[in-house]
């Protein structure tokens, strides 16, 4: 049941996947667990007073800048599932927070590691209150920014533009995170889509490889942000993993990195 903060610095929300957050295999999408962790981590914020309106009057807000999403088991429309997070700690302007879901039998069903940054009204990164290493206990450690590195995209890349859309505006009027995660697998799908009709094979063959359906990891690095109604284009292709390159069409300026990588584990609960 959500709750207070508890004595390790975690905060369980609760909830329950609607039928518009499911694909067409009925599992919550990758963006979906995005959205729940932002959610988390806001209302985690707002119990210990921190809300929007403390941000606001400082001029501070915090950007992501790089997100990490194991899945280990797929979450099915009308499941109940618990999302605790909690802050993993602190460097000079940037925080890593980590989010559990657990599915009602109390079995993992995902993790998510998002790396934030806080920038002051400027858009420059702003010194963390000091005060939040008190209220947000965190573990003892020393945490690295992440980073994904994709190298040069291959010759036979799979190119694809389009158009930043109302609908993935927040209300600060940026493109949500979450929403570069159904832009990566929107340029996978097309890829694959793409692979198979060049090469005439299935979608097991080489070219042709489908989105991986079991546990799996996805990697997203935001090194700038988009803008409403921008055009973009994505360089997509196979090597260990899906990888996705996402550039501004006017200049080429990359503004996301990111890899859907398949992990060994449990191979996924069916949706329910």
């Amino acid at each position: 049941m959500t709750g207070l903060p508890d004595r390790a610095g975690g905060f369980r929300v609760d909830y329950r996947v609607r039928f518009d957050e499911a694909g067409p295999d009925g599992a919550l999408r990758v963006s979906g667990l995005l959205r729940y962790t932002q959610d988390a981590a806001a209302r985690h914020s707002e119990a210990l007073g921190y809300d929007r309106a403390w941000y606001a009057a400082r001029g501070l807000t915090w950007l992501v800048r790089t997100a990490e999403v194991d899945v280990d088991r797929a979450i099915g429309y009308g499941t109940d599932v618990a999302a605790t997070t909690r802050v993993l700690g602190f460097r000079r302007v940037w925080s890593r927070r980590e989010t559990t879901f657990e599915l009602p039998d109390g079995s993992p069903a995902a993790t998510v590691r998002i790396d934030w940054v806080l920038l002051d009204e400027r858009g420059s990164p702003a010194r963390i209150p000091a005060e939040f290493e008190r209220v947000f206990p965190a573990p003892p450690a020393r945490v690295q920014l992440a980073r994904v590195d994709l190298g040069e995209p291959p010759a036979d890349a799979i190119r694809r533009s389009f158009t930043v859309r109302p609908q993935e505006l927040d209300p600060m009027g940026h493109v949500n995170n979450a929403a570069y995660a159904d832009w990566l697998e929107e340029a996978v799908g097309e890829a694959a889509t793409a692979g198979v009709v060049a090469t005439g094979s299935g979608p097991g063959g080489p070219a042709g490889r489908a989105l991986p359906v079991g546990p799996r990891r996805v990697r997203l690095e935001y090194a700038r942000a988009a803008e409403p109604g921008e055009g973009l284009d994505s360089l997509t292709w196979h090597g260990d993993g899906w990888s996705s390159l996402v550039t501004r069409t006017a200049d080429g300026a990359e503004l996301l990195r990111a890899r859907i990588e398949t992990t060994p584990g449990n191979p996924g609960a069916s949706p329910r």
